[in-house]
């Protein structure tokens, strides 16, 4: 396992941070060392749960052009027909991907090809599952295309995610499993696919990026 780069100055503030405080409450608190070891555990816990979050754990990842592979760990919560207005401006079917603060937070390509649309937007930030966060929430749009389909990936913040980044650019040519991105903390994925794509996943189902195939493109 390692740690992604995106949490560097995170992890480095959390602990400059929390040293200061355990430094002080050890100063102030020394008669009491079953307040300060209490503290100190929690901070430890806090501390680790931080790190967390940017961890990047080592992964065996599927690689098949036919296939569209998860973009991010996390549950399947919305599998329907719906109209995408930004790029496509038709019916689409939707898989959506929900990212507890638990899960892998590291963004990939689903499928290989030419990045058609890398389109940033700033929003709002409600709970990552509510109906309206793929539109009103601050989110990252990218298109990926390879010749026989168009793939379209938003990444959304949620009400603790306000951080999206994304190292796409139109033009780029891309690999599938490559990184597309980082959401920090708790957020959504969404992937719209051609209508009449076979799905090989369902609601509720845990996916983890990199390995579990979401569709069979035609």
């Amino acid at each position: 396992m390692t740690i992604h780069r995106e949490g560097t100055a995170t992890i480095t503030l959390t602990f400059i941070v929390l040293a200061l405080l355990n430094a002080a409450v050890f100063y102030w608190l020394y008669a009491s060392p079953a307040a300060c070891w209490t503290i100190f555990g929690i901070s430890l816990i806090f501390f680790l749960f931080i790190v967390s979050f940017f961890r990047i754990p080592a992964r065996q990842m599927k690689q098949d052009e036919q296939l569209v592979i998860a973009p991010a760990d996390g549950k399947v919560v919305v599998i329907e027909e719906t109209y995408e207005p930004e790029y496509f401006k038709d019916k689409r079917l939707q898989v959506s991907i929900f990212m507890s603060p638990a899960n892998v937070h590291v963004n990939r390509n689903p499928i290989s090809g030419e990045v058609k649309l890398s389109q940033y937007h700033a929003g709002k930030y409600l709970v990552a599952w509510h109906p309206k966060s793929s539109t009103e929430n601050e989110r990252h749009t990218v298109v990926i295309g390879n010749g026989r389909s168009e793939i379209l990936i938003r990444q959304i913040a949620g009400a603790l995610a306000r951080r999206i980044v994304n190292y796409l650019k139109a033009g780029m040519q891309v690999k599938q499993n490559e990184e597309m991105g980082f959401i920090k903390f708790g957020s959504r994925v969404d992937i719209y696919l051609p209508v009449g794509t076979k799905v090989d996943v369902v609601l509720e189902q845990t996916v983890r990026g990199g390995q579990t195939v979401i569709a069979k493109l035609g």
